[in-house]
């Protein structure tokens, strides 16, 4: 068994973070002195020359003077991110005390995955650059320490030469939310192996991914030229450019106002009126109580280590909030969030880039919390006059749907936009798998129709948005019904 053997044994023992001999030492020590002795008492040469180098290298491994409490520390490591690598490198700055170690240390080079055809990285949405630096104390030839790669997990064991002060690690997250990036375990080791220090479990490092943002078109609602109050056509009389009438002359009407054309036909003065120009205040109303991805047969198994599942409705669903948030927000509108199995972690409507921020950080809590409740709140005091309500939901019961009814028939435009991901497979582990399935989608359509019928829009989640955009400028016509 070879040094990197001994230690990455050693590694995977488990025995304290203090300095401790290896069973390599006891074997070679007892092995040695066995040799010798029994040699020396047959008066058999060759036993001793087997013996000897084994019990030498075990008093110089005695006698050589190792100490000091080795300490690696994690430095750089940022608690959010939102920005995709090309590529993922582990660099060591020592190169020549890096290939002196020869056979107890390989040089590690990883990448990331190639780009797509579309030139975009491969579902990445977190990426951070730490520095690992490394005491390893008195005397230590080799130091192992655990670095993450590309599969999950906490990573393979990676040996480096104890003049090694720091490594850099860039790290890449393929998920949006809360998780563990980086766990430094490492044990140091003496000459030939024979002594070590740890194992020792570092600390977690971990960070909050923000979830991705989608570049949507502008005109979620129906575009105005932006005034001084905002760039909405509000329903009230005021100051634009958009005609809204042209009524009979009113004492404390302006001059400038007065249609002389239609004044001289009527013999009376006639004045113009213009629709006023408001920001709209539109609230996302997260639907948390569900998370189904396509497999049907998959709903009732909880996920493991994952925020969401990978591409199901809560992800949709919070991917879409972030992308709407940041649509709006950028048009100067008043953005707010409700959690409609879970109120109290709402955020109030405001506006501005600190905005976006708080309603990022609050999506990630939000699937965090997410779980069954016992039905939607969406709340009066929540919704401020004329806003604009946004329901993100696979809309799997009537309660969703109710709510949603509800809300535009207190004057609200609401838009039901419909995460259920598409081309759901049937349970493959019952025969009614698909009977099940076909009952399931029946039920969704006619939600989606009752909710058409009762003045509420509905449209499926596409990244692009331009569905969106058509689906809100039809709703928002002055005399459709809500």
């Amino acid at each position: 068994m070879n040094r990197g053997q001994r230690i990455k044994e050693a590694l995977s023992g488990g025995r304290g973070s203090h300095w401790h001999p290896t069973d390599a030492l006891v074997r070679g020590a007892a092995l040695g002195v066995g040799l010798v002795v029994v040699g020396g008492l047959i008066h058999r040469v060759e036993l001793v020359l087997f013996g000897a180098p084994l019990l030498v290298s075990t008093l110089i491994a005695l006698v050589t003077k190792v100490g000091g409490k080795p300490v690696v520390t994690v430095r750089g490591l940022s608690r959010t991110g939102a920005r995709p690598p090309s590529a993922r490198r582990v660099a060591f700055p020592d190169d020549h005390a890096f290939r002196s170690a020869g056979n107890a240390a390989r040089r590690a080079d990883f990448r990331a995955a190639e780009p797509r055809a579309g030139g975009e990285p491969s579902n990445t949405v977190g990426a951070a650059k730490s520095l690992v630096e490394v005491d390893a104390g008195d005397g230590a030839e080799v130091i192992a320490i655990r670095l993450p790669v590309d599969e999950p997990g906490p990573g393979p064991v990676h040996l480096l030469p104890a003049t090694t002060r720091s490594v850099e690690v860039v790290l890449r997250r393929d998920s949006w939310g809360e998780g563990v990036d980086l766990r430094p375990d490492h044990l140091v080791a003496g000459p030939d192996g024979l002594l070590v220090f740890g194992p020792v479990t570092a600390a977690e490092r971990g960070r909050v991914i923000l979830p991705p943002v989608h570049r949507l078109p502008a005109g979620l609602l129906p575009a105005r030229a932006r005034g001084l109050v905002g760039a909405h056509r509000a329903r009230r009389p005021g100051d634009s450019v958009e005609l809204r009438d042209i009524r009979a002359f009113q004492p404390g009407d302006r001059l400038r106002r007065v249609d002389w054309r239609v004044s001289l036909r009527a013999g009376a003065l006639h004045v113009r009126e213009h629709h006023a120009e408001a920001d709209a205040d539109v609230v996302l109303a997260l639907d948390t109580r569900f998370d189904v991805d396509q497999d049907v047969g998959s709903w009732s198994v909880a996920t493991q280590d994952a925020t969401t599942r990978d591409g199901g409705s809560l992800d949709l669903a919070v991917r879409a909030a972030a992308s709407l948030a940041a649509g709006y927000l950028r048009q100067g509108d008043r953005v707010g969030l409700v959690d409609l199995g879970r109120p109290e972690l709402s955020v109030r409507p405001g506006a501005g880039r600190r905005q976006l921020l708080r309603l990022r950080n609050q999506l990630v809590v939000c699937a965090r919390s997410a779980g069954w409740a016992q039905r939607p709140v969406l709340r009066r005091e929540q919704l401020p006059h004329g806003a604009l309500v946004v329901v993100l939901s696979p809309f799997l019961d009537a309660d969703v749907a109710e709510l949603s009814v509800h809300a535009a028939r207190r004057g609200h435009v609401v838009l039901a936009v419909d995460v259920l991901p598409s081309d759901l497979k049937p349970d493959r582990e019952t025969p009614w798998g698909a009977a099940a399935l076909r009952v399931l989608q029946l039920e969704h359509e006619v939600r989606m129709e009752a909710m058409r019928r009762h003045g509420v829009a509905v449209v499926t989640w596409d990244p692009r948005g331009a569905a969106i955009s058509t689906v809100l400028r039809e709703a928002a016509r002055p005399g459709v019904r809500r």
